[in-house]
């Protein structure tokens, strides 16, 4: 167990014979409010630790930090004109060839990303 582990237990611990304590010394009419507060307590904890969690688990970009959108983007604007151009000029073949390239394209500049 981690020191810093080691005092946040030892520092609920107190807290809770705290909360005992004046429990004892309060009577029951304010039990309710110190079993809350306590509560209230536990909730932040459990919510600070969640979130120190998630941040460390946070998967970590490598590779390029550009998003992939303008890429997408880019690809079906250059798209339309060369499909055209290339339909026009060998058919079929031209516009299987203008959609392979951009796949591939897209395919090796995400596959660079990782």
């Amino acid at each position: 167990m981690l020191p810093r582990e080691m005092s946040e237990q030892q520092e609920f611990r107190h807290e809770l014979e705290a909360t005992l304590a004046a429990r004892e010394e309060m009577g029951a009419e304010l039990e309710p409010q110190l079993v809350d507060r306590f509560a209230d307590r536990i909730e932040q904890e459990i919510d600070r630790r969640a979130k120190e969690q998630a941040y460390r688990q946070r998967p970590r970009s490598g590779g390029h930090s550009a998003p992939t959108i303008p890429l997408a983007l880019g690809s079906l604007g250059i798209a339309i004109p060369l499909i055209g151009a290339a339909g026009g000029l060998a058919g079929v073949a031209g516009v299987i060839a203008v959609c392979m390239a951009i796949v591939l394209v897209n395919l090796l500049w995400v596959l660079g990303r990782r």
